[in-house]
């Protein structure tokens, strides 16, 4: 008795359909040469292969680079924050002043987007100057303020003096 979802019914149906014939009914060498020749685009018949899993998934094509005719992009982006876009301007109120003096800091208002390490990198390249570290706050108003404390061996003064804060 074969039943249509039996896994045992579905091998012995595919073991009966790939079984080699008997010797004898094979044709000769010589029919075989024969027969390639008269016949050149004979297919084979594929024997179905048994299903191992329940869920069918679709066979992995080829999928070739991309090859575009023209870019996607016309122009590579720029980078919108520059040295001259990061740091705005020195500010020189007097809380400002007092930390040059006491505290070896200098205080800026930066760029939103400007992060602490951005910030380090612009002073340094655009000052000459090796900071410690920089605190940063977002005042009420929606600007960013930096506090960029410079190292012992510079003097906040001084630099307050070249840049022209004071």
């Amino acid at each position: 008795m074969r039943h249509n979802d039996c896994m045992q019914c579905l091998e012995a149906t595919l073991f009966a359909q790939t079984a080699l014939p008997h010797p004898q009914s094979l044709p000769s060498d010589r029919h075989l040469t024969i027969q390639k020749k008269a016949d050149p685009k004979a297919q084979v018949l594929k024997v179905a292969k048994a299903m191992k899993s329940i869920t069918f998934h679709r066979p992995r094509t080829l999928k070739k680079d991309r090859n575009p005719k023209y870019p996607r992009i016309s122009v590579p982006p720029r980078n919108k924050l520059d040295h001259y876009q990061i740091l705005k301007y020195p500010l020189t109120t007097e809380s400002a002043m007092k930390k040059i003096e006491d505290n070896n800091t200098l205080v800026f208002i930066v760029d939103i987007r400007a992060d602490k390490k951005k910030i380090k990198d612009v002073v340094k390249k655009m000052y000459d100057i090796q900071t410690k570290k920089v605190n940063t706050l977002i005042r009420p108003d929606g600007t960013k303020k930096a506090y960029v404390q410079l190292t012992p061996d510079y003097d906040a003064l001084d630099v307050a003096n070249k840049i022209g804060i004071i």
